[in-house]
């Protein structure tokens, strides 16, 4: 049976952004309900040489929106990466979540075999579709998503699987 690329793209995204939306509300109310500064989970990281959360959370973003826009041949609306609290990352998510509605499975499907080139800042990375979803956007969208969770459980937000797993 083969597998079309929309439901296993688009519709995870946003499950999983929705889920992280959920983890940083959590996080808000339980900032407000302790006083304590938003500005010190904004900048933690858990060593010198890895992102912050607020990076973090970018970073999930990035990937989804970067991912669902290369194979559907259209422009990611770009964010400006200024979120100072926790509400700004939520509309960050938030907005990600429109834009990836916006995506229609017409746009999406039979991309597998489409040619896609990542322009970064030293090289371009040339690859299908298909390995564009499974071996780099879907690995590091989970990744900083995963982190960001963790950062949060560090700081002892209660979170659980369940709140990262997200909702459809």
């Amino acid at each position: 049976m083969a597998v079309s690329m929309y439901p296993i793209s688009v519709p995870v995204f946003i499950k999983h952004l929705n889920g992280l939306s959920g983890c940083l509300k959590k996080a808000q109310a339980h900032y407000a309900e302790k006083k304590f500064d938003e500005a010190s989970l904004m900048s933690q990281r858990f060593f010198p040489d890895m992102f912050t959360f607020a990076r973090q959370v970018q970073s999930v973003s990035d990937h989804a929106k970067g991912c669902a826009a290369l194979l559907a041949g259209i422009e990611a609306p770009k964010y400006e990466d200024n979120e100072k609290s926790l509400a700004d990352l939520i509309a960050r998510v938030e907005k990600t979540i429109e834009f990836l509605r916006s995506v229609k499975p017409a746009q999406i499907d039979g991309t597998e075999e489409k040619a896609i080139t990542i322009k970064m800042r030293d090289r371009e990375l040339n690859m299908k579709g298909i390995e564009l979803l499974l071996n780099r956007s879907m690995p590091n969208f989970y990744f900083h998503a995963t982190t960001a969770y963790d950062i949060l459980r560090h700081n002892g937000v209660e979170v659980a699987q369940r709140d990262f797993m997200g909702a459809a």
